[in-house]
């Protein structure tokens, strides 16, 4: 149980809400050991011939009401001991899934690139649900039986040591075969869970690329394999049925066994006079009953607590990831908007692929620079690294003469609004997508966002107009309004640093052109810096550099590169002659 013991940091934490169940769990078991007694009482009157039958009525009718009032006593105690409990367990369920979810989002790219989606979604709720099963049931039942065990095992022991002793030989075989078992649960748990977790991932990935899987009519070859991942993960899961499933009759058979032994020896015992009545066989019955349960439950506990261990594991092989971006100050910094980069060169560790080599520029607060360069030269990377989405090792990036590591790295993310190219929508309504970017903004905010963002009337003309709910990842707009969408959302949060990647590219050049000069009135007091593989999206930047396999080959104004030979020039004539030809 080694990884369970994360988890001891929560049952401190609710350490009322443990002890109250703990104690509730004493004084019930304490309360249900009367029955017995007083069963066994009331068949030593029904033997005892020195009573009469009126004493023997009012003997029995006092120890029925006795047995009801102990029986309701121990059974609000025992409701009380399951509120406290399980509601514990909700409570560590919720603290468990927000750590996890915390985690996820402080880890940095590179272990989104490692992990698969499905994989990360099991763990948070299928593995963080078997984990609270420990923590609940497993914890309240194990409380149960071993008091249970403890004031019963003492009470028989009062009454008759030697009968005691002959009903709890059993026992010991109980708990090796639990031990077998459990640790062949832990394996074949811990086989499920993995498998599960393929199975979840190979199921969001169809999801997410439905449109493929129909365009390129691969539906029988995808339904042909998720056949095969469900029939391996029905096999796991029966292997570890089949195992669960010894435990029960095999506590029923052990039970079944103590008392055969209880009526025997009892038997014996009471015809040599080693015990003084018959009632004492009736309580012996009755309290290896009441063992049932809880020796049964040991079971189904023990196959709890094994796969929250196996649970336990995966989620703490995340929780013990150091995240690669950290936070080296809590000081709130105050962000102007100067931008350089020295020197930078970066290479990304999953690919090997040198994204930038020796990248050295300067951009003013309430300048524009515009970024070009054919697919793969690094301008995406630019972007990735004045958001701290990557750390670099050579060079130096700094905000406002700032080495960019030693500024809060909370106030740089708030300071940033990005429009990616990849325009990544909720699926809420586009009012609540575009108040992403600013949550307190009003409605007449909102409007004159998608306004600037030329999209205002595209969603005028839907059924809700602005609550109109998009599918999820903005499935029911097009790419050129999901774009659009995503501009307002970034122009809403008026930040100091405005990050356009290439965020025109699914615009004709007339919707572009609207834009652009609406942004022109919005950016003049903000660093602005625009990728894009237009002429006519960079023209009116203050500063644009040429990027070729992740160096600078050209840098200066339009008018100083339309001017000189090399990739800008070649590519404004092309675009210009395209644009003379439509």
């Amino acid at each position: 149980m080694k990884e369970l013991k994360y988890l001891n940091k929560y049952f401190t934490k609710y350490k009322y809400h443990f002890l109250l169940g703990i104690v509730a769990t004493i004084i019930a078991q304490i309360f249900s050991l009367y029955t017995p007694k007083l069963i066994g009482d009331s068949i030593n009157a029904l033997t005892n011939k020195s009573l009469d039958s009126e004493s023997i009525k009012e003997l029995l009718l006092e120890n029925i009401i006795w047995v009801l009032i102990t029986t309701v006593i121990a059974g609000i105690l025992t409701f009380v001991m399951r509120q406290t409990l399980i509601v514990m367990s909700r409570y560590v369920e919720f603290d468990l899934k927000n750590e996890v979810f915390r985690q996820y989002e402080n880890l940095s790219q590179n272990f989104y690139k490692r992990n698969r989606t499905g994989d990360l979604m099991n763990r948070i709720s299928e593995d963080v649900g078997r984990v609270r099963m420990y923590v609940g049931p497993a914890v309240m039942y194990s409380l149960n039986t071993f008091i249970r065990f403890a004031v019963v095992i003492v009470q028989m022991s009062i009454i008759s040591p030697e009968l005691t002793l002959y009903t709890v030989l059993p026992l010991p075989i109980l708990s090796y075969l639990i031990f077998k078992l459990s640790t062949e649960i832990n394996v074949r748990s811990g086989i499920f869970q993995a498998n599960l977790s393929q199975l979840s991932s190979y199921t969001q990935e169809v999801f997410s690329g439905i449109r493929v899987i129909k365009a390129y009519s691969l539906e029988n070859k995808s339904q042909k394999e998720f056949s095969e991942l469900s029939e391996e993960s029905r096999d796991k899961s029966m292997d570890l049925a089949k195992t669960n499933a010894l435990f029960g009759p095999l506590m029923i058979l052990l039970i079944g066994l103590s008392n055969l032994v209880v009526i025997y020896v009892g038997g014996m015992m009471y015809i040599n006079g080693s015990i003084a009545s018959i009632g004492v066989i009736a309580e012996f019955i009755l309290y290896v009953n009441m063992l049932t349960w809880p020796v049964a439950s040991l079971g189904w506990v023990s196959s709890m607590i094994q796969e929250a261990e196996a649970s336990q594991k995966r989620i703490n092989e995340f929780l013990k990831i150091q995240p690669e971006i950290k936070n080296k100050t809590e000081e709130s910094s105050f962000i102007d908007g100067k931008i350089t980069f020295n020197h930078v060169s970066f290479t990304y560790e999953d690919t090997n692929i040198t994204a930038l080599n020796n990248v050295s520029f300067t951009i003013n607060k309430g300048e524009t620079l515009a970024i070009l360069g054919k697919t793969g030269s690094g301008k995406s990377t630019i972007l990735s690294l004045i958001s701290r989405l990557y750390d670099i090792k050579d060079g130096v990036i700094t905000i406002d003469d700032h080495n960019i590591k030693d500024v809060n790295l909370h106030d740089v993310r708030n300071s940033i609004a990005f429009v990616p190219q990849d325009a990544f929508l909720f699926s809420d309504s586009i009012m609540n997508n575009i108040k992403f970017g600013k949550e307190d903004a009003t409605k007449e905010e909102v409007m004159e966002a998608a306004k600037k963002a030329v999209v205002h009337n595209n969603i005028m003309g839907f059924n809700n107009q602005y609550e109109t709910v998009i599918g999820e990842r903005g499935i029911t707009l097009s790419g050129g309004q999901k774009q659009r969408v995503s501009i307002a959302r970034a122009i809403i949060k008026d930040s100091k640093i405005l990050l356009l990647d290439d965020c025109l590219s699914a615009v004709d050049t007339e919707t572009e052109e609207a834009i652009l000069n609406n942004l022109l009135e919005f950016c003049k007091d903000k660093t602005t810096i625009l990728v894009s593989h237009r002429v006519s999206s960079a023209k009116n930047a203050d500063k644009i550099i040429i990027l070729d396999d992740g160096k600078i080959i050209q840098q200066g104004s339009h008018n100083q590169l339309v001017n000189q030979e090399g990739y800008y020039k070649e590519l404004y004539l092309k675009q210009l002659s395209e644009k003379e030809i439509q």
